[in-house]
């Protein structure tokens, strides 16, 4: 099982805003320490919330503090100062990015789904620098081209700067896309499809050999499917599994700061 370290859990404490007081009094908010472990344990086990041992405190009191944080936006808000300890620590490797999505099944039903070959489910889209550190992700439904998602993962940077290159595998094959990209500065490579007409070719051969290395990518979602909470989701909402998305990548990168 995989716990947080004392200096995660210091730096998620000092990250994550403290719940406001209740005006009229009433029970007391839950210890936000124990509430940041148990929000852990839900991510790592996949356990349902009423299975919450009894020494991150209350169930109910933990879910909730999870629901505030979710709202607040607090989880999406981890990611921008830990990507600046990485940018003070080693910095982000920029020169060669690669892209990548993964399927969740969506067995709680909700909003934000969509249905494919497999199922009903999400995609959660990921960039990762030439190390694996996560640069970009998001979640949204799986119902359309993986093509189409990777734009919008450009709105959610943790750095300053674009990748110069960005490699994905032969879903990315697509002449918009790499009009759209070029005019963001950002050189796009992928592997072209079967059925491409030869006249049509935009790579050489040559290029698309940094498609090999793409399994720092596919690392990095290994290791998000560590965590057994982003495997099915099981939230009916879109922005409390985004939540859980957001806690793992910040954690992911937090392991190259602190370890």
């Amino acid at each position: 099982m995989l716990q947080l370290s004392e200096s995660q859990l210091d730096r998620l404490c000092e990250l994550l805003p403290d719940h406001p007081d209740r005006p009229k009094g009433g029970r007391p908010r839950s210890d936000k320490r124990k509430a940041i472990s148990g929000i852990f344990w839900i991510l790592d086990n996949g356990a349902k919330w009423k299975d919450l041992p009894k020494e991150f405190g209350s169930k109910s009191s933990v879910h909730r503090a999870f629901q505030r944080w979710v709202e607040m936006g607090a989880f999406e808000g981890l990611l921008a100062p830990v990507g600046s300890m990485v940018e003070e620590r080693n910095g982000f490797r920029l020169y060669e990015c690669h892209g990548d999505g993964t399927f969740s099944k969506a067995k709680g039903g909700g909003d934000g789904i969509g249905c494919t070959k497999s199922g009903k489910g999400v995609n959660t889209m990921i960039m990762v620098d030439a190390r694996g550190l996560t640069i970009a992700e998001t979640t949204s439904t799986a119902s359309p081209r993986e093509s189409t998602l990777v734009e919008p993962l450009f709105y959610f940077m943790v750095t300053v700067d674009f990748p110069e290159k960005l490699i994905g595998d032969k879903a990315y094959d697509s002449d918009k896309l790499d009009g759209n990209l070029a005019a963001l500065g950002v050189e796009m490579i992928s592997p072209h499809r079967s059925n491409r007409r030869p006249e049509n070719r935009t790579q050489d051969g040559r290029k698309p050999r940094r498609h090999k290395r793409r399994w720092t990518v596919e690392r990095t979602i290994g290791w998000l499917q560590n965590y057994r909470r982003l495997c099915i989701r099981w939230e009916k909402s879109t922005a409390m599994f985004q939540g859980f998305v957001n806690l793992t990548c910040a954690l992911l990168l937090m392991n190259e700061v602190l370890g």
